[in-house]
C-alpha cells in the first residue's frame, strides 16, 4: 500500500471518529437542555396536579371537620344519630345556635347554609307546644379542645407556592413544532452519519484485502522493501547472536582456582562463512576496521563453478552478526588484496587479479564507486599488496603488482596514479622485472619500503630520491635467505620504551620464518651485498603463508601455514618452538593473519576453505614492563650467535636502545 493511500485511509478514519463524537455531543446537549428547560406539557401537568390536590384537601376537610351532608345520601353508609349531628352545637346568648370548629377553640359562623340546617334541627327537636321561658343567668365555661393531628401520605414539607407562568396555546404549539423539527434533523444527521460510516468501513476493507500473487511479487521485489528487510533483519540477528549469558550466577566458582595454562590458550570466537558467497572460494586477504573493532573485511577469489556470480567478492563481517556479512561488494576480477582506509571508516580498497584498484563505500551498493582504468598508466598484473601511508590530511594508497610496478594513488582520484615506480633489477638474467608478492613500510616511514619477491629475496626501495639513495629499487642490498617465494613481510610496530622498528619478519613457502634487521638507509651499498637474517624459525611443517608482529606485545608474533595451523611465538619465552600451536578449521590451509588494531587480543585468520576464523589469545596479549628489555637481550643474543657463525656482518649489530 502506498504512503498516499495509507494517508487517505487514516484521514477517513479520523473523519469517522469526529462524526461519531459530534453525534454523541449533540445527544448529550439535547438531554441536558430537556432537563434544564421544562416544556409546556410539564407546566400543564403541574396545574392539573394542583387542582386535584385542592379538591382532595377540601373533601378531606369536610369529612374530618363535621360534614353536615346527611350520610344517608351516600350509598352503603349508616344514618347518623341526632346526638352526633348536634355534637359541637352551642347556644349563644342571642338565641342562635353555633358550632365549634374541630381544629381550635374559635367559633365559626355557619352562614346561610347553617341557618337552613338549624331550621331542620328545630323541626326535629322542638315540641309542638310552646313552653314558658324564663330568664336564667348562668356562667358558661369553654373548655379547650384537644388538638387533633391529621397525617396524609404526602411528603410533609412546607409547600412553597410559585407563580406558574401562563403559556398560551400558540406558544405550546410552536414549541412542539420546534421540538419535532429538531428531532427530525437529528434523525437525518444520524442516518447520514451511519451511511458514511458504512461507506468508510467498506473502503477500509477494500484497502486491506488479500493481495494477489502479482501484487505480492511486485511488493517483494521493490528496492525499498528489500532495503528495509535487509536493515531490520540485521538488527534482529545482531541481538540474537549476542552470546552473553543473561542468567549467569556470579556467586558460583568465585573460590575455584583457575587453570595455570588458561592464559596460554587461544579460544575460537567465531567462524564467518556464508555459503552463498564463500562456496568454492578462498580468502586472499583480511583487515580490521580502524574505527569499529567488531568489523573485519575479507577478500575472495573466483568460484569456478558459479559462472553467473561475480569473480571477486569482498565481505565485511561483524562479530555481532555471525550468519551473514554486514556488507558484500562485487568485483569483475578476483580480489587479491583488501584494506580499510584508516582515515575514512566507510571506504574499502581492493586490488584485483586484472590489475585494477577498486574503491567501495559502505554507504553505497555492491558495485565499486571508483576504479582505475585497465591501461598502461596503472597496473596490468595482479596486485597482491597494498598499504595506506601518510596522515589524515596527506595520505596515499601504495599498491604493487607482480610486474614490479609500484603506484601511488589519491583516494578520491583513481583515474590515473599520482606516481608510478618501476622496480628493475639489472642483475636478473631473463627479465629485469621484480615480481612483488608482498610490501610493507616501517612505522613513521612514507618514502622507503621493503618488498618480498617470487624469487625469495627481499629488496629495499624508495619512492623518491633522498640523501645517498635514488628513487627505485636498491639492487645492491639483497636480503637473501629464503629458497622460495616470500608470502609475508611485516615490520615491528613502533610501540613501547625501546624502538625495534628496524626488525622485520618474513614468511616463505620454504617452510621457514626469518627475522631480519633492516640496513641503515644512510649507508647504501654500491656493490652487490647479500644481507642474511639474524634468526630463522624452522618449526613449520608446511608452507608458511603469513606472519605478523603483535601490535602491543614486543616479543609476540603469529604465523599461519598450509596445514591449517596457527602458531603464536614469544621470543622472550622460547625461540625454538611456539608457545601455542592450534589447528584451525578442517585442516585446510590458512592464507592470511591479521591482529585487531585495538589491543591485539583477537586474531583474524583467512582460510582457503572460504571461512574467516577469529581467535582470542587472552592474557598473552598483555605485555609486562620488562618485555622490551628482555627482547633487547634476546635480539642481542641472536646477533651474537650469527656473528659467531659468520652469518652477519657488523652492520647487523646495530641496536637502538631507545627512541
Amino acid at each position: 500500500m502506498s504512503d498516499k493511500r495509507r494517508a487517505e485511509i487514516e484521514a477517513k478514519r479520523a473523519k469517522l471518529a469526529e462524526l461519531r463524537k459530534a453525534r454523541a455531543d449533540r445527544q448529550r446537549a439535547e438531554t441536558e437542555r430537556r432537563q434544564a428547560e421544562p416544556g409546556p406539557s410539564s407546566g400543564a401537568r403541574r396545574d392539573v396536579d394542583d387542582l386535584v390536590n385542592q379538591l382532595v384537601g377540601s373533601r378531606s376537610g369536610l369529612d374530618t371537620g363535621g360534614d353536615l351532608t346527611p350520610s344517608s345520601s351516600l350509598p352503603n353508609t349508616p344514618p347518623r344519630s341526632s346526638t352526633n349531628l348536634l355534637h359541637g352545637l352551642t347556644l349563644s346568648p342571642s338565641g342562635r345556635v353555633s358550632r365549634q370548629s374541630d381544629v381550635g377553640s374559635d367559633k365559626v359562623s355557619m352562614g346561610t347554609t347553617m341557618v337552613g340546617m338549624m331550621e331542620h334541627v328545630d323541626r326535629v327537636l322542638t315540641p309542638r307546644f310552646i313552653p314558658d321561658l324564663i330568664d336564667v343567668e348562668q356562667e358558661l365555661f369553654e373548655l379547650p379542645q384537644r388538638e387533633r393531628v391529621i397525617y396524609n401520605k404526602e411528603v410533609q414539607t412546607t409547600a412553597i407556592e410559585t407563580e406558574t407562568p401562563q403559556i398560551s396555546e400558540n406558544e405550546i404549539r410552536q414549541q412542539i413544532m420546534r421540538e419535532r423539527e429538531l428531532e427530525a434533523e437529528r434523525i437525518a444527521q444520524d442516518k447520514e452519519l451511519e451511511e458514511e460510516s458504512v461507506q468508510l468501513e467498506k473502503e477500509i476493507e477494500e484497502e486491506i484485502r488479500e493481495l494477489t500473487e502479482e501484487e505480492r511479487s511486485h511488493i517483494l521485489s521493490a528496492p525499498e522493501f528489500l532495503d528495509f528487510v535487509e536493515q531490520s533483519s540485521k538488527i534482529v540477528q545482531r541481538a540474537l547472536n549476542d552470546g552473553y549469558d543473561y542468567i549467569r550466577d556470579y556467586t558460583i566458582g568465585t573460590e575455584a582456582n583457575g587453570d595455570d595454562s588458561e592464559g596460554k590458550r587461544v579460544k575460537r570466537i567465531c567462524a564467518f562463512y556464508d555459503e552463498r558467497y564463500g562456496k568454492n572460494r578462498s580468502i586472499t586477504d583480511i583487515d580490521w576496521s580502524p574505527k569499529y573493532p567488531e568489523l573485519s573485511v575479507a577478500s575472495y577469489n573466483k568460484n569456478p563453478a558459479a559462472l553467473n556470480e561475480p569473480d571477486g567478492i569482498v565481505a565485511v563481517w561483524n562479530l555481532h552478526l555471525l550468519d551473514r556479512p554486514e556488507f558484500v561488494f562485487h568485483s569483475q576480477s578476483d580480489v587479491l588484496s583488501v584494506t580499510f582506509s584508516p582515515f575514512h571508516s566507510n571506504l574499502v580498497f581492493g586490488g584485483t587479479y586484472s590489475g585494477q584498484i577498486l574503491l567501495w563505500d559502505t554507504r553505497s551498493k555492491h558495485l565499486p564507486v571508483l576504479k582505475t582504468p585497465l591501461s598502461a598508466a596503472g597496473h596490468t598484473h595482479p596486485v597482491y599488496a597494498m598499504q595506506m601511508v601518510g596522515t589524515q590530511n596527506a595520505h596515499n594508497l601504495i599498491t604493487s603488482s607482480t610486474d614490479g610496478t609500484v603506484c601511488s594513488w589519491l583516494v578520491d582520484m583513481l583515474a590515473q596514479p599520482q606516481e608510478t615506480l618501476e622496480l628493475i633489477h639489472a642483475g636478473h638474467n631473463k627479465t629485469g622485472e621484480v615480481a612483488i608478492t608482498t610490501l610493507d613500510f616501517p612505522d613513521n616511514e612514507t618514502t622507503t619500503f621493503w618488498v618480498g619477491t617470487e624469487e625469495g629475496n627481499v629488496y629495499q626501495a624508495n619512492r623518491y630520491d633522498r640523501a645517498g639513495a635514488k628513487a627505485g629499487l636498491n639492487q645492491y642490498d639483497i636480503y637473501k635467505g629464503h629458497a622460495g617465494p616470500v608470502m609475508g613481510l611485516h615490520f615491528h610496530p613502533l610501540v613501547g620504551a625501546v624502538d625495534f622498528s628496524d626488525l622485520f619478519l618474513t614468511a616463505s613457502v620454504d617452510w621457514t620464518v626469518k627475522l631480519w634487521r633492516a640496513k641503515s638507509l644512510a649507508k647504501p651499498s654500491t656493490a652487490a651485498h647479500a644481507i642474511s637474517p639474524i634468526y630463522s624459525f624452522d618449526e613449520a611443517d608446511d608452507y608458511v603463508y603469513d606472519v605478523k608482529w603483535h601490535p602491543a606485545h614486543p616479543a609476540l608474533f603469529g604465523t599461519v601455514d598450509g596445514s591449517g595451523r596457527f602458531d603464536v611465538w614469544n621470543l622472550n619465552t622460547d625461540t625454538e618452538v611456539p608457545i601455542v600451536s592450534t589447528n584451525v578449521g578442517s585442516g585446510r590451509a590458512i592464507n592470511k593473519l591479521q591482529w585487531d588494531r585495538k589491543d591485539g587480543r583477537r586474531a583474524a585468520l583467512g582460510g582457503s576453505d572460504g571461512k574467516l576464523y577469529v581467535y582470542d589469545i587472552g592474557d598473552m596479549a598483555l605485555p609486562r614492563e620488562s618485555e622490551w628489555t628482555d627482547l633487547q637481550k634476546t635480539v642481542a643474543g641472536f646477533i651474537g650467535g650469527a656473528q659467531a657463525n659468520g652469518v652477519v656482518d657488523g652492520d647487523a649489530t646495530r641496536i637502538v636502545a631507545g627512541r
